[in-house]
Order: C-alpha cells, then sequence, then structure tokens
C-alpha cells in the first residue's frame, strides 16, 4: 500500500531523515517509535506533503506522491491527525467535520461519512453545535482525528494521539483507533507511549536520530530488551 524508499530529508543543514525506509500494509496498524527528536513526526509530514524530501520516493498503491501537493495527496487517500491536534478552535465542532471533507463534492456522501463520524464519535454529536475550543483535550483529539476520517482515507497518519490526555482517556483514544482500523482504515501511528503503540501495532519500526534501527511483529518489539529499556521502562 504504502512504500517509503531510502527517505532523505533536511532541514537546512540538519539531516533529519537519513534513508529511511519502510512500508504498510492494506489493513495494517504500523507504529514508529522513538525518542523525542528521532524523525518521527519529520516522516509523517513528508509523506503527507507538507515537507519535501531531498532523495527518496514515496509510493501509494503503486503511484509516485514524493512531490504532489498536500491537498493532491489528501484526495489520494492519505490524511493526518497533526500532534496537537490542531482543531479549528473558532469553527463548531460540525463546520470542523465539514472542512475535513473539502476534497469531497457528493454532499449526500458527505452528510452520510458526518452520521458514521457521529455514530463512532457520539460525543462529537452531543457537542456538534460547540466551538472546537471548548472542548475537552480528548475530545479535540476525538475531532481532529474524525475530520480527517471525512476525506475518507485509506491511509491515517496519527502524530502522537495520546499528548496530554489522561490514562482513561488514551485507553479510550486507543479503542477508537482499533476500530476505525477494523473498518478498513490501514493505519501509520507516531506515538511516545511506546507500550499502547505496540500494543495494538501489527508491525513496529524503531527510529533513532532519523534513521530506523530495527523493524518486525509489533509483539516481538516489545520483548527487545533494549526497546523495553529504552522506551518501556523496563
Amino acid at each position: 500500500m504504502l512504500r517509503v524508499e531510502n527517505l532523505h530529508v533536511y532541514y537546512g543543514a540538519i539531516h533529519a531523515l537519513q534513508g529511511v525506509s519502510f512500508n504498510v500494509e492494506q489493513g495494517e496498524i504500523v507504529t514508529l517509535i522513538g525518542a523525542n527528536g528521532a524523525g518521527k513526526s519529520t516522516i509523517l509530514r513528508t509523506i503527507s506533503g507538507l515537507l519535501r524530501p531531498r532523495e527518496g520516493s514515496i509510493m501509494l498503491n503503486g503511484t509516485e506522491i514524493t512531490t504532489m501537493p498536500a491537498e493532491r495527496i489528501v484526495s489520494m487517500g492519505i490524511s493526518q491527525v497533526p500532534e496537537g491536534r490542531r482543531i479549528f478552535a473558532p469553527l463548531t465542532v460540525k463546520e470542523n467535520l465539514t472542512m475535513g471533507a473539502y476534497t469531497r463534492k457528493d454532499q449526500a456522501e458527505i452528510q452520510a461519512t458526518l452520521e458514521r463520524s457521529y455514530k463512532s464519535f457520539p460525543r462529537l454529536k452531543e457537542r456538534e453545535s460547540q466551538y472546537g475550543g471548548t472542548l475537552s483535550g480528548g475530545e479535540q483529539q476525538m475531532l481532529a482525528m474524525a475530520r480527517a476520517l471525512m476525506a475518507q482515507p485509506s491511509l491515517l497518519l496519527l502524530d502522537e494521539p495520546s499528548m496530554g490526555l489522561s490514562p482513561l482517556l488514551v485507553e479510550e483514544i486507543f479503542r477508537i483507533i482499533v476500530e476505525i482500523n477494523k473498518q478498513g482504515t490501514s493505519i501509520l501511528l507516531v506515538e511516545q507511549n511506546a507500550q499502547m503503540a505496540l500494543s495494538i501495532a501489527n508491525r513496529a519500526y524503531v527510529l533513532e536520530t532519523g534513521s530506523i534501527v530495527l523493524s518486525g511483529d509489533a509483539s516481538e518489539i516489545a520483548e527487545n530488551p533494549d526497546v523495553k529499556k529504552a522506551y518501556l521502562g523496563i
């Protein structure tokens, strides 16, 4: 489905990604774990078209998307939930969701997707007329995820969905992620909470200073002694 090959990305003179290669297959949850500054968010931003690599290629279902503009990449089937949620605080919940469908034209289908979003996130239905900025942190994360799903992506990029949330809300967000995946959406997950990420993922890649140093089944990565020590606090 998604194939990333030999990705090199720079911030000025800083070599942020150094030959990163990985893949996400249809129906999978794949997680990228690593310390702050390892390059995880840079990978997602590059896939989304917000950053341009100096070298390498990104293929989606056999089509090269490396140099496509971000809005075209959304229409190709990739949506991102950014770190920090980035909802539109002055807009209502419903208006935020409608913004997520800006690449789509069929109003009847958009309405049907909106109803499915409310079914997946019933709390948003209760608050559809509230301004996004008045929601709690957990509700804003749900809104950011639901907004991304309004584009009907085949691949959802999630950047730190549990950041700043209570343990109870983290569990709820991860339950929703699994449910989204069961409904047919593949997921690439960047997450500081490595234990939770590895518990739901099929496969995992460990990133250190811009390079992938370990990859494999998530269950195997979770049992790796170095991973346990560095990321799981065991």
